[in-house]
């Protein structure tokens, strides 16, 4: 096996560790052990797995800014600039989505001021004008900003086991969103696709809303 072929091999077995440390420890059972191991802790689980997020992300990342050889195809130039502004376009959506969802939360930072047994995952269903159209609307606008580039084999390792996480990824996820939300999600997911918008399917302002509300309704049961 040459070096370059031990890298790649490396680079993707680093990859599918953290995916499946990523999918773990997200998981109510190792959120539920932490709580019991660690209570004076557990307000900052969410905070401490970002944490740990970015910086297990930091060695494939300088990795990847090596030179790993000329890329393995060219874009024509108009495809060039297409690509470009694909990825421009989802880099601006991105920023723009941030506006949906609470970001304090997200990060972890909220959880710090809650009881040390507290829940996980109450928040209650937000539909946000992107997920009217996408249900995974940052894994669309991440996917797309992978896979927009020319690209060398180190970069087609990590966009090919990336793609197949956020793939395997989305399946399980969404498990745990059907059990939080009941019948409201099961009605989303017939009603709008996971990254791939569609003009025929897709909610209005009214149809989200109402979503929302059954959710409500039923996590108060």
């Amino acid at each position: 096996m040459s070096a370059e072929t031990a890298t790649l091999a490396g680079l993707a077995a680093y990859w599918i560790g953290y995916g499946l440390w990523h999918s773990l420890t997200a998981s109510p059972g190792a959120k539920t052990w932490f709580a019991r191991r660690f209570p004076r802790l557990a307000p900052a689980y969410r905070l401490l797995y970002n944490l740990l997020a970015v910086l297990l992300l930091i060695p494939p990342l300088l990795l990847l800014w090596g030179d790993h050889g000329a890329p393995l195809w060219h874009w024509p130039e108009w495809g060039r600039w297409l690509a470009r502004g694909l990825a421009a376009a989802a880099l601006a959506g991105f920023a723009a989505s941030l506006r949906a969802y609470d970001l304090r939360e997200f990060l972890g930072l909220a959880q710090l001021h809650g009881a040390a047994d507290a829940p996980c995952d109450t928040a209650p269903l937000r539909l946000s004008v992107w997920h009217r159209f996408v249900r995974h609307p940052w894994y669309s606008f991440g996917l797309v900003i992978l896979w927009a580039r020319e690209m060398d084999a180190a970069w087609l390792v990590t966009a090919v086991t990336l793609t197949i996480y956020l793939l395997v990824g989305i399946h399980f996820e969404e498990r745990k969103l059907i059990e939080r939300y009941g019948e409201a999600y099961r009605r989303y997911r017939a009603a709008v696709p996971a990254l791939i918008p569609w003009p025929w399917r897709r909610l209005d302002r009214t149809q989200a809303a109402a979503l929302e509300r059954l959710a409500a309704s039923a996590g108060n049961q």
